[in-house]
């Protein structure tokens, strides 16, 4: 039986502007399914149904009357979520934390206002780790988000909810933020799209007020459209600062550049990690099989492949992870609320307090020369390909919750080749194109050029038209 979210989000919000059905009632359908199975898949944090609602009749009545925005705007009356790092004023902001349970925002951060402006409705927040340090979505403070592939693994993190939520069709689309892999890792686990832009492209959190520039908004779809769609809409004017690569209205939409899906391109091929000496890294035979599959399929389709080594980079783990503890230094936490964080946390801000500003300062230098190198050694290629994960989605409770810095180990042994791009700033993509034989996503990442976004939505579109995985969907569907 036909239900809206059968359709992508670009069918979605053509039959809104068709006038095919209003925003309250493409609302109310997710609402309903939020309620049937955000229980047992613990995608939302908190749900705002009433507040979503009045929101979708706003917006009809406001285009009704010829106001802004109207149903031109770049995603208009579909419904969203709100990453649970995001403050949204009036609504609980928890950012995955018990020290946080009552915090209620009286203003709204920048990214949520640059969605509301594009016309989106939120249903609510969506589950998130700790103040987002993990690569996985179990807080103590809860939800724990499970994978809708299989309820027994997690989704990845720490975008972890809104994967979850767009997976299981609770939400069309989802917007996240990456400071380290966290929409490429959640997007790989749960079979999505997940799109983590060039520093400086998203103005509302472009990277740039961030510690070493690591966390950038990005986009979660489950089709390449449908996440260029929502790009779009984070760039579109107006810019609340300066960054470093504008949205060039010369260039064209990037949801034209998906929709085309045209050129041919010079791609090379890595496994290769600035993580090696830190700890083992081994790699799964599924994650050899994803990305043997889109080798394959990429050389049939006419692109050149060739291998790359990065380059060296043994001071890459030590200065990742002072910047890492650096940024936690400044969660405002006081002696009490230290008590109620995770272990993981507390180390963080620990360690990060403790830092000397002597260390602090040449772990940005060592991140800045590091980026120049693999900025260089990258350039002669489109794209470079790499899987997004090192192994199959992990249990529930697979992580060591007491010993953080063998947890830290396994996030990097999980994700050894994702946040190399936040600390670079380079552009990167991951795509859905394995299944496992038990009927786990598995991605492959496209790394491109600084602004080359483009390139990398146009091989994917390519990509999905020759694997389909738009047509994949978990038992929820």
């Amino acid at each position: 039986m036909f239900e809206l979210h059968h359709l992508t989000a670009l069918e979605q919000l053509d039959g809104l502007r068709r006038g095919e059905w209003s925003p309250r009632e493409l609302a109310q359908h997710y609402l309903g399914r939020i309620a049937r199975l955000n229980p047992e898949l613990g995608a939302f944090a908190e749900v705002t149904g009433e507040r979503a609602l009045a929101r979708a009749d706003a917006l009809l009545a406001e285009a009704e009357r010829g106001g802004t925005p109207g149903r031109a705007a770049a995603l208009w009356g579909l419904p969203v979520g709100d990453k649970d790092l995001a403050r949204r004023a009036g609504v609980p902001t928890r950012f995955g934390s018990r020290a946080f349970a009552d915090f209620v925002p009286e203003e709204s951060d920048a990214i949520v206002e640059h969605v509301d402006a594009a016309g989106a409705v939120s249903l609510g927040k969506t589950a998130t780790p700790e103040f987002g340090f993990p690569s996985y979505t179990e807080p103590l403070a809860g939800p724990i988000a499970r994978n809708p592939y299989d309820p027994s693994r997690g989704p990845g993190g720490s975008s972890g909810g809104a994967a979850v939520a767009v997976a299981a069709g609770l939400l069309p689309l989802a917007p996240g933020s990456d400071g380290g892999g966290s929409v490429r890792i959640p997007a790989a686990a749960t079979g999505l799209v997940g799109i983590k832009p060039s520093r400086g492209r998203v103005p509302a959190q472009s990277g740039l007020e961030a510690l070493a520039g690591l966390v950038v908004a990005g986009t979660l779809g489950r089709t390449v459209g449908d996440a260029a769609l929502l790009l779009d809409a984070l760039c579109e004017p107006p810019l609340r600062r300066a960054t470093r690569a504008p949205h060039g209205a010369e260039e064209g939409a990037f949801l034209d550049a998906a929709v085309r899906g045209e050129g041919r391109y010079q791609l090379a091929v890595t496994l290769d990690s600035p993580w090696e000496g830190f700890t083992e890294l081994p790699v799964h035979p599924e994650a050899r099989a994803a990305l043997e599959l889109a080798i394959a399929e990429f050389s049939a389709m006419g692109h050149g492949v060739d291998e790359v080594a990065l380059p060296p980079a043994p001071e890459y783990a030590e200065a990742f992870r002072a910047v890492w503890k650096g940024g936690a230094s400044g969660v405002p936490l006081t002696g009490e609320q230290l008590a109620e964080v995770e272990p993981l946390t507390r180390w963080l801000v620990g360690e990060g307090r403790r830092m000397p500003a002597g260390q602090l300062v040449a772990a940005l230098g060592a991140l800045a020369a590091f980026e120049a190198r693999l900025i260089e050694r990258l350039d002669p290629f489109d794209a470079v390909l790499t899987p997004t994960l090192a192994d199959t989605p992990r249990p529930i409770g697979w992580w060591d919750p007491e010993d953080a810095e063998r947890n830290f180990a396994q996030q990097v042994a999980y994700t050894p080749w994702t946040s190399m791009l936040n600390a670079t700033g380079l552009p990167a993509i991951t795509l859905p194109v394995h299944v496992t034989p038990e009927g786990l996503p598995m991605g492959v990442q496209l790394i491109g050029r600084p602004g080359g976004e483009r390139v990398l939505l146009a091989l994917g579109a390519q990509l999905e038209r020759r694997i389909r995985w738009q047509l994949r969907h978990p038992p929820q569907w």
